[in-house]
């Protein structure tokens, strides 16, 4: 069968899953404070530089997160690049229900937002935009400050369901 005659098959939600594990991914933990103060946070792997004039990046959220109501209505961010070294805490901030900020290894940005504790990379984002997309909010964020970990870490990365290291 030549390309031009092949059927496109409508990929069932499963299959699709599958096929975007297989797209390794960097990891980042996404955090702010909510109305009323309390901070919230998510892992994602959805996470990319959108723009470098104005800096401009964008990170993706399920609608069913526990914070997505926060992140509905912030007006700034704090985005977190994790090394190995954070895997436990990339879990906690994925599973739903958890306490997040219960169990260490945070931070605060200089604008006082809570980040990870020796990130690879910290942004200090102004919300700019967001936009619906299925199941998920796209959440783009100006960068407004930046603070690059040490050079010498490694960067951890999610790919087949599982957390990775670059060798």
């Amino acid at each position: 069968m030549t390309e031009a005659t092949q059927t496109v098959r409508r990929a069932a939600s499963e299959d699709f899953r599958a096929a975007m594990a297989r797209f390794p991914a960097g990891v980042v933990v996404v955090t702010t404070l909510g109305g009323d103060g309390v901070p919230r946070g998510f892992t994602a792997s959805s996470f990319c530089s959108v723009s470098a004039d104005p800096p401009l990046i964008l990170v993706c959220l399920a609608d069913s997160a526990d914070s997505s109501t926060a992140f509905a209505a912030c007006d700034r961010f704090a985005v977190s690049v994790l090394g190995p070294e954070h895997q436990v805490l990339a879990r906690r901030f994925a599973t739903k229900g958890a306490d997040k900020f219960a169990c260490g290894g945070l931070s605060r940005t200089p604008g006082g937002l809570p980040a990870v504790a020796g990130a690879l990379v910290e942004l200090d984002c102004q919300t700019h935009a967001r936009h619906p997309a299925g199941d998920h909010t796209i959440l783009i964020g100006k960068v407004a400050g930046t603070r690059l970990g040490e050079d010498t870490l490694t960067p951890m990365v999610y790919y087949d369901r599982s957390f990775r290291l670059l060798a």
